[in-house]
């Protein structure tokens, strides 16, 4: 059964749209940057236009991503993880932004709460062994709640803790800083772990770990993670 193109009576090309949420999403950019960007180029699009491509297509693409991914780490027995969490500003108000990466940098999940204690770390923590098991190893910082948490899921043996263990996951969480202050800041709890959630599957999907590969490689998976972004919701089409 053939399905409908997503792109069905939009007057853009399907390879201007992805190229418009591509900019947006990977790179520290304002709507109006996208839209001078695509100026540029001749693409001659209002900004209002590049938040509802954006809006409507970022959580579809990043979806597609995130579901090979999965797979793909499935695949593999979850070795080490490291968990962290950051103050996020809305309307004023402190949120927490609970991270997990794994020891590659790969971004896992990502969940927004009001709180930081044990019930918000309870939620982090079984959303993401929902979704990939359980790590032979869990890095933290010495915040109690996690260990109160992992007391309670009963995984207490697997937590390490150090001064230094954790500067993957306080690393990971520089791109997103940018991407906020390009933004300037959040306004709503749920924008921003929609936002989140997108930007960690594009970010995962590009980061081609350009200082640990030499320049051939890198290039040749660049070029196919370009090539699998112009992809994108075609494959299921048929």
């Amino acid at each position: 059964m053939t399905k409908r193109s997503p792109f069905k009576y939009f007057k853009s090309s399907p390879e201007i749209i992805r190229l418009a949420v591509m900019l947006y999403v990977r790179f520290p950019l304002s709507l109006r940057n996208v839209e001078d960007l695509l100026h540029e180029r001749g693409i001659d699009v209002s900004h209002e236009t590049v938040r509802f491509w954006w809006n409507r297509f970022g959580p579809m693409f990043a979806s597609e991503i995130r579901r090979r991914r999965v797979q793909q780490l499935r695949a593999f027995s979850p070795w080490q993880w490291h968990v962290d969490e950051v103050f996020v500003k809305i309307n004023g108000e402190r949120h927490y932004l609970w991270r997990a990466v794994d020891h590659e940098g790969e971004v896992l999940e990502s969940v927004v709460t009001k709180r930081r204690n044990k019930r918000a770390a309870l939620k982090m923590l079984r959303k993401l062994m929902r979704g990939y098991g359980q790590p032979e190893v869990l890095v933290t910082d010495r915040f109690a709640s996690y260990k109160a948490a992992l007391r309670e899921i009963g995984c207490e043996d697997r937590q390490a803790c150090g001064r230094w263990l954790n500067n993957r996951v306080e690393n990971s969480h520089l791109p997103f800083r940018r991407r906020e202050r390009a933004m300037q800041r959040f306004r709503r709890m749920r924008s921003l772990q929609k936002f989140v959630a997108v930007h960690s599957s594009v970010f995962n999907h590009f980061n081609q770990d350009r200082g640990l590969s030499k320049r051939d490689h890198f290039k040749l998976k660049r070029t196919a993670a370009l090539a699998e972004w112009r992809g994108q919701c075609q494959r299921n089409l048929a």
